[in-house]
């Protein structure tokens, strides 16, 4: 049997149609390439935005702002030493971009201007790192993506 080059155009482009289709379906049905927002209730965030820029702006401002490093015991967070550490409350946030079920916060509580997240609670690989906090009446906001 001999096939024209219209037969074999019209054959192409039903193979063509089908082998995207199947990426299609194969993407939206099959839970390993389920991607997550980031927040939920982005819109309700985006009404607060400008008191994070206000946030970041006073963490800028000072002399030492907040640092990170890894340690053996988990993630160690350091606030500044020239800071009373009996006056900072907050909220430390560690968001996961690739699955919001490994999302999750934790009341800033400090020994020696240190603060630990254990290693139990966190995967290798990349997290937004979140603190917001307040110091007297001054509110911070530190924010940093980091490879854990």
């Amino acid at each position: 049997m001999k096939i024209n080059w219209g037969t074999g155009i019209v054959i192409a482009f039903i193979g063509f149609i089908s082998f995207i289709l199947y990426f299609v379906i194969k993407m939206s049905t099959d839970s390993a390439y389920a991607h997550d927002l980031v927040i939920e209730e982005y819109y309700q965030a985006e009404l607060g935005f400008q008191d994070e820029i206000d946030k970041e702006s006073n963490s800028n401002k000072l002399t030492e702002n907040i640092n990170w490093k890894k340690s053996e015991e988990g993630l160690v967070i350091i606030f500044p030493e020239n800071l009373d550490t009996q006056k900072i409350t907050g909220i430390v946030s560690l968001y996961r971009t690739s699955n919001k079920n490994l999302d999750f916060e934790m009341p800033i509580s400090i020994s020696n201007n240190q603060m630990l997240i254990p290693n139990n609670k966190l995967l290798d690989g990349r997290w937004n790192l979140k603190v917001d906090w307040k110091y007297e009446d001054n509110a911070y906001l530190y924010k940093k993506e980091i490879m854990y």
